[in-house]
């Protein structure tokens, strides 16, 4: 079996967009999880049809395949982390959240992209629950719509802190919009280990006909800190084989957005410790030879959300 790993672009921040992907080309990964965000491709910038272009061509010509990510902290706002969200009080607010994720499903179409990220986002303060599932669903509905003209799967993440933060919140959601084709699952494996009541195991596969985008980290009970491979608890081999067994045919990706300062060096180790780890499951491979290497916290309190 085969699994496509790919290292998220918000671990390479400082890097430019072109000479990311050709790190992560030489290094062996087949794909990224690109970010859409001021530093590599700006969802706000008035050329973005033109540079969407441009990176499809240099994807293409590295041979990388993509998912589109939506998690940049300040893209809209630039006082609010992930503000507004599809969850705000004021309606203009959540149509801002919405219109960006429209945008994403259309970059993503032109990118060639498995499938679109997003996330409910935080429950504003004294907000009900059931209002804000109503705004969550009148929100994602355009979003959904845009995803089935475009046939780009909605993959929705649950994060730690948020309204939708476990995959029973996932399947609620399901259940609310009437379990539409194009919404799917982004599973974070850190996220499992973190909160699930599930092991990381047991979550992918309960969680395998819906799973459109994997990220995968290290991460330990209880806190949400995304951790390089080997500096949390999560024992990889069942988890990578795990993914295999399911039949998930998208990208695996690295997600440290926290660790830009050493996003070369950890693509570098990140991509030799998966392969090491693949390495004791028989029937596990990726599709790429091996690179040879060439040297050797925050709680989560209620409403916390540290990515």
């Amino acid at each position: 079996m085969t699994l496509h790993l790919g290292y998220g672009t918000n671990g390479l921040t400082d890097l430019r967009l072109d000479d990311a992907l050709g790190l992560l080309a030489d290094l062996g990964y087949e794909g990224v999880g690109l970010t859409l965000d001021h530093m590599h491709l700006d969802p706000m910038a008035p050329d973005l049809t033109e540079r969407t272009r441009q990176v499809r061509r240099r994807l293409t010509s590295l041979g990388l395949r993509v998912t589109v990510e939506t998690g940049a902290r300040y893209v809209l706002d630039p006082r609010r982390k992930h503000g507004p969200s599809l969850l705000d009080p004021d309606a203009d607010a959540r149509a801002a959240r919405t219109a960006l994720l429209v945008r994403a499903v259309d970059v993503a179409a032109e990118l060639g992209a498995h499938a679109v990220h997003c996330f409910s986002g935080i429950t504003p303060p004294g907000t009900p629950a059931d209002t804000a599932w109503k705004r969550l669903t009148e929100a994602l509905t355009p979003v959904l719509e845009a995803a089935d003209r475009s046939g780009i799967p909605l993959a929705i993440e649950p994060e730690p802190g948020h309204l939708l933060a476990t995959l029973a919140d996932f399947h609620h959601l399901r259940g609310l919009l009437g379990d539409p084709g194009p919404l799917g699952l982004t599973l974070d494996i850190g996220h499992c280990q973190c909160l699930e009541d599930a092991s990381p195991v047991e979550c992918i596969r309960d969680s395998a006909p819906w799973l459109r985008h994997v990220q995968i980290e290290d991460m330990r009970r209880g806190v949400h800190e995304h951790l390089p491979f080997g500096d949390g608890e999560i024992d990889f081999p069942p988890v990578l084989a795990a993914l295999a067994a399911s039949d998930y045919r998208g990208l695996t990706v690295v997600e440290l957005p926290r660790h830009s300062h050493a996003g070369p060096e950890l693509a570098r180790t990140s991509i030799d410790f998966l392969r090491e780890a693949m390495t004791r499951d028989a029937g596990l491979r990726t599709t790429t030879p091996a690179t040879p290497a060439t040297s050797a916290t925050t709680t989560v309190p209620k409403g916390a959300a540290p990515c």
